[in-house]
């Protein structure tokens, strides 16, 4: 892939592996050779409680949400570390999970997405709870400071996505 993106021209690339940055360095080293600046991230997982939290009500608590950070400093690619390192050492139940308290905590450096119809955001928009999802939008915006927030289109063509996708873009110009 990163040959075709330096063929294109392209100045940048990201790997976002889910759960874990395995292939960072590899894929670091392998860009700088290929003349494209390498972005670092990771599409974490969520849990809506305390990560160190391992059963709900009904006995069993997986990953809740899905969330796309990228480093764009080295202080964000040592937080990114950081997230990732709790995430399996301190929250793991069946996938590696942090937490809004450990995130907010390490956010400095960093750039979020909303991700997946997986993530907070879209679930909440699926479940048709739009002034919760807005509320979001302004609790990350004001985490990751402006410009450090961005609200992601997918289009798989799946239509709940197309509805996702609806409202993150009316979302987008009312909320600036």
């Amino acid at each position: 892939m990163l040959k075709a993106v330096a063929e294109l021209k392209q100045p940048a690339f990201a790997i976002t592996d889910h759960g874990n940055m395995f292939g960072a360095v590899e894929f670091y080293k392998t860009a700088m050779k290929a003349g494209v600046k390498p972005i670092i991230g990771c599409e974490v997982y969520m849990t809506r409680g305390a990560m160190t939290d391992r059963a709900s009500a009904d006995g069993i608590r997986e990953t809740d949400y899905h969330l796309l950070l990228l480093a764009k400093d080295t202080e964000g690619y040592k937080n990114l570390i950081k997230l990732v390192s709790a995430a399996h050492i301190d929250g793991f139940y069946y996938k590696p999970r942090i937490d809004k308290e450990l995130l907010f905590k390490h956010s400095k450096g960093l750039v979020c997405s909303t991700a997946c119809l997986k993530g907070e955001i879209p679930s909440a928009i699926t479940k048709g709870m739009i002034n919760e999802a807005r509320q979001l939008m302004g609790q990350y915006n004001e985490v990751f400071g402006a410009g450090n927030f961005y609200l992601e289109l997918q289009d798989h063509d799946i239509e709940e996505q197309y509805k996702v996708n609806e409202e993150l873009v009316k979302a987008s110009k009312d909320l600036n």
